[in-house]
């Protein structure tokens, strides 16, 4: 299996994202699951930023925090999975935190920077989307 057959560099740069995807969507989860647990009590009065609704911008916290987190930290489909959180933290830091000082905005920011990085170098091999790539032999 050419998993393992990479260089030093390409396994050190994987293992590198795979720790970064870990850490992401470990820690995004924790804001995600609360939102999913009290979905029916928040879905009236969460926040509706981007006027659809606060039911559909809970539904679209929840997938992006939950959902996506957890295709990250497998490493499915990641490119896909890093834009809706890369998106949601932009709406968090810009709308919802827009006019509040830096160091509300600082998390977010963080967080999308870290979903940007993944969207453009992707997973790395130690993943299923890089398993997925791998051929027999």
């Amino acid at each position: 299996m050419k998993l393992f057959d990479a260089g030093p560099q390409d396994r050190s740069t994987s293992l590198g994202l795979l720790a970064l995807r870990i850490a992401a969507g470990g820690m995004m989860l924790k804001h995600g699951i609360p939102k999913l647990v009290d979905f029916a009590a928040k879905k009236d009065v969460f926040p509706d930023p981007l006027g659809i609704g606060s039911a559909a911008s809970l539904a679209s916290a929840v997938g992006a925090e939950v959902g996506c987190s957890v295709l990250l930290i497998l490493g499915l489909r990641t490119r896909l999975a890093a834009l809706p959180l890369a998106f949601t933290m932009g709406v968090a830091a810009f709308v919802v935190h827009g006019a509040n000082p830096w160091a509300k905005k600082e998390l977010a920011l963080l967080y999308g920077a870290v979903y940007i990085t993944v969207f453009f170098t992707g997973a790395g091999r130690f993943s299923l989307d890089g398993r997925r790539r791998v051929s027999p032999g």
